[in-house]
């Protein structure tokens, strides 16, 4: 454990925590009698964190969040943990798997069978076929892993769908007009994630003997390079006081 490690599992727990954040959003803020209230008052459209909301009375809630990045993160987590009940190495190590198995499936279920989250989810535009990736990634696991055993395979496999897991989500955001706070902090604190653990790995290999993980390297690498267009336009919008749009 390292200063750069424990900042990229921080950060990736908050990414957790800002889309569960956004999905009670939705849940909280949706309630019928409370829209009424309102829009018999106003008369105008509300707007809530950059969701635009709109149920039964003219209101729909839409979420820039798209559901097949979450069902390969939830893949990438179920791969990659298969030695939780088997192989203990800490406390932390053991609650962080949880909470990423645990967060991965429960934010699969709310957009898949939750009335007012599943409403939202805007199905016409994340139409990115994200199972040809899948097929792709375990068949380079299949040839490019450290050991050919099951649990190595898939850790393997884990780590390349994790490296081009987020492009589902990455199209979406560039289909739509609407990129939320909420869905932009969570996108970048994914990306931030991943850049500390790069910081991590070279610490490790100055800091510690025959430290040398080129599937693990060259993974993490590819997926960070992923966000570098996002980052791009997160920090322009950042510092122009702007709203984030990404081109087309």
């Amino acid at each position: 454990m390292n200063i750069f490690r424990l900042a990229g599992d921080m950060t990736h727990l908050m990414s957790v925590l800002v889309l569960l954040l956004k999905i009670h959003t939705i849940k909280s803020c949706a309630g019928k009698s409370q829209l009424f209230f309102f829009f018999f008052f106003s008369g105008f459209s509300w707007t809530l964190s950059g969701e635009q909301i709109r149920d039964d009375f003219g209101v729909r809630l839409r979420i820039c969040i798209s559901l097949k990045t979450q069902e390969l993160y939830a893949l990438v987590f179920a791969t990659r943990y298969l030695d939780i009940f088997t192989d203990f190495i800490s406390v932390y190590n053991t609650i962080m798997k949880l909470i990423f198995l645990g967060s991965s499936f429960s934010i699969v279920w709310y957009m898949r069978r939750h009335k007012l989250v599943r409403r939202s989810y805007d199905k016409e535009q994340d139409t990115f076929r994200h199972f040809f990736l899948v097929l792709p990634c375990l068949l380079l696991a299949l040839v490019m892993n450290e050991k050919f055993t099951f649990k190595e395979v898939m850790w393997a496999f884990s780590l390349y769908l994790e490296a081009v897991a987020i492009l589902p989500q990455l199209v979406l955001l560039q289909r739509t007009k609407n990129i939320d706070n909420l869905t932009g902090q969570y996108v970048f604190l994914l990306g931030a994630y991943r850049a500390f653990y790069i910081f991590n790995w070279i610490y490790r290999y100055f800091t510690e003997p025959h430290y040398v993980h080129w599937i693990t390297w060259i993974s993490g690498l590819v997926q960070t390079l992923l966000y570098a267009d996002f980052f791009y336009y997160y920090f322009n919008s950042w510092k122009n006081n702007v709203k984030l749009h990404l081109p087309a």
